[in-house]
């Protein structure tokens, strides 16, 4: 969601834009992911470009810690791959249930833990070893980290006056209050948006289907946010940057006025979304995981360190599937 505000006031520009974002970097939650890596980070191989893990948590408490073991959960994984060239950007999403190794902590060794869900090192270790097992498992550096509570993703679509999502087929929620969401385009509020990026047993490809509704969500926040009716709009604008600021945490590093600089041509076009290559579902010791294509993930996450992940995606998404 920061990476979003981000690409907004990339398009806004000027004087203005750069100290309305000086304030927004002194509202944003603070955090640093990357004190308990010790040693034995992968190689940051190309300047320039840049590697942001986005994470979304499943807490029901917006007060929970980030930064230590706590009862958060990452519900979304997603690694925003931006190249040297800033000129596009591609969002692996990595799914909650990868069967991967989590180090025993975020500074121990990358082979020193045991196998689980990857989304359970955020609960293991919070963010610090959620970004050490995802270096480990990617061998990808990564540069910033955003975390946001599902709460977020509520008030950020309400800023917007909501989002229009195309369900595929009509289901009803799991969760209260057992919302009918009816196929064909649907406009949603934000507990509307956020009931429908949840459900996933309804679906015959389960999470997959969830991680998809993940990815369309975010293009359709995206389009709203740099639409000329918010641009256009300081109340609407202001609203909905206020809300992503109170939502987010982001590591040390991070700086809005930065970013907007480095992502001013980056447009809702140029987003490529992309599921890190897995071979499905398997029971291991008798629980559902996902298991990663070895040798397609790691041909990818190669490519996303070289930063060639032009050249990956030309060569291994299905045509037509590029945006989305």
């Amino acid at each position: 969601m920061a990476g979003i505000a981000v690409l907004v006031l990339a398009l806004l520009g000027g004087i203005g834009a750069w100290l309305y974002a000086r304030n927004l970097d002194g509202d944003l939650a603070r955090t640093d992911p990357f004190a308990e890596i010790t040693g034995g980070r992968p190689a940051k191989t190309v300047d320039g470009a840049l590697n942001i893990l986005l994470v979304g948590s499943d807490s029901r408490d917006p007060d929970a810690p980030v930064d230590t073991k706590s009862q958060w959960r990452a519900d979304t994984i997603i690694v925003m791959h931006i190249p040297a060239d800033h000129q596009e950007a591609y969002l692996v999403s990595i799914p909650r249930d990868l069967y991967v190794p989590i180090p025993q902590s975020a500074g121990a060794d990358c082979g020193s833990g045991e196998r689980a869900k990857i989304n359970a090192a955020f609960a293991f270790g919070g963010l610090p070893l959620a970004v050490r097992t995802v270096e480990c498992f990617t061998d990808v550096r990564i540069d910033h980290v955003m975390a946001i509570d599902f709460a977020g993703f509520k008030q950020v679509t309400d800023a917007l006056g909501g989002v229009d999502l195309k369900v595929e087929r009509t289901i009803t929620s799991i969760h209260k209050p057992y919302r009918t969401f009816t196929k064909g385009t649907n406009h949603m509020d934000g507990a509307e948006a956020l009931d429908w990026i949840r459900q996933r047993k309804q679906f015959p490809d389960g999470d997959f289907a969830r991680m998809r509704h993940q990815q369309e969500f975010l293009r359709a926040l995206l389009d709203k946010a740099a639409s000329t009716g918010t641009l256009a709009n300081p109340k609407k604008l202001n609203d909905f940057l206020q809300s992503v600021t109170a939502a987010a945490t982001v590591d040390e590093g991070f700086s809005v006025t930065d970013m907007a600089i480095q992502f001013r041509n980056l447009r809702g076009q140029n987003l490529t979304f992309v599921t890190s290559p897995n071979s499905g579902s398997q029971t291991i010791n008798g629980e559902s995981v996902v298991v990663s294509d070895r040798e397609k993930a790691l041909a990818m996450y190669r490519a996303m360190s070289a930063d060639t992940m032009a050249d990956w995606v030309k060569a291994n998404q299905p045509k037509g599937t590029e945006g989305g």
